[in-house]
């Protein structure tokens, strides 16, 4: 049996270190914005002031106004509140309907096994970030709808990850000795099969967290998402959109918001990846 060599192991290991580290700083800093976005803001962040319009920074306003005299901080928090929360919505959502789909079709198969496929196919025949623009159009612009719609799309990777995953390990031994003590279908996918898939749904959802959140920013930034006065990622770049020549830290914060969330989340998600020793096909 071949072992890793020590030098590689040690680099792993601090690869592993420094990116559980940012991860653990990057849910600090959420906490902390999150308690002082509800907690101590003192701006009203729908209240309009334009003889304040466009200005720079100062005490008053940290990273100063925009068009609309409004507090940019405010908005930056509450928009991150915005976006964070419905990606992890949509992201839910999504788990919740793809796992048991998934579950269900891969120890079953039969006749539901071949119905999933049949939707499965039929949704990877488009790219996600396509569908997702038709169903929210279809939908309507809104918030609501566009994470409806990400569910929509979102949902099938899930099921077909947890529906591989069972395939191969319904073969297993362990599978057969559980059916031949009488355990139940439920019992068996519950206590036996859940715990295998965890790792790789975990990864897959980690990865996938930074793509919502660039759907539902880049959707918003078309109008499909957030409507005003909401505060969101997306909207606020193309609110600011007309001001970039004059003010253009007004797009910088939010994107830069959103890049930093977007990478943190991926370097989440390699470190999930290791450390549950996932082959980088999850991300298929």
């Amino acid at each position: 049996m071949k072992t890793m060599p020590l030098c590689m192991q040690s680099t792993k290991t601090k690869k592993h270190s420094w990116q559980a580290i940012i991860g653990m700083l990057f849910a600090l800093l959420v906490i902390v914005a999150s308690l002082y976005a509800f907690l101590y803001l003192k701006h009203d962040h729908t209240l309009t002031d334009l003889r304040s319009r466009l200005q720079g920074m100062s005490a008053l306003h940290p990273l100063g106004t925009d068009h609309l005299g409004r507090d940019v901080l405010t908005r930056l928090l509450l928009g991150g509140g915005q976006t964070l929360g419905y990606s992890l919505l949509a992201l839910g959502a999504a788990l919740l309907i793809g796992i048991p789909f998934g579950l269900i079709a891969g120890y079953k198969r039969g006749w539901i096994d071949k119905l999933f496929m049949r939707i499965a196919d039929a949704f990877l025949a488009f790219p996600d970030t396509i569908v997702a623009i038709v169903l929210s159009g279809l939908l309507g612009a809104g918030i609501g709808n566009l994470v409806l719609a990400i569910v929509i799309v979102k949902w099938v990777s899930y099921a077909r990850l947890v529906r591989s995953t069972v395939l191969s390990e319904s073969q297993k031994d362990y599978i057969r000795v559980a059916r031949t003590n009488g355990l139940s279908d439920a019992r068996i996918m519950t206590k036996h099969l859940l715990p295998h898939i965890a790792g790789h749904v975990l990864v897959l959802a980690s990865l996938d967290l930074g793509k919502i959140i660039l759907l539902i920013s880049s959707l918003s930034y078309i109008g499909l998402g957030a409507q005003p006065p909401t505060p969101e990622w997306g909207a606020m770049l193309n609110d600011s959109r007309p001001y970039f020549q004059s003010r253009p830290e007004l797009m910088v914060f939010p994107g830069l918001a959103i890049v930093s969330v977007v990478l943190l989340a991926n370097m989440l998600g390699d470190y999930l990846r290791d450390r549950f020793d996932v082959k980088k096909e999850v991300q298929s």
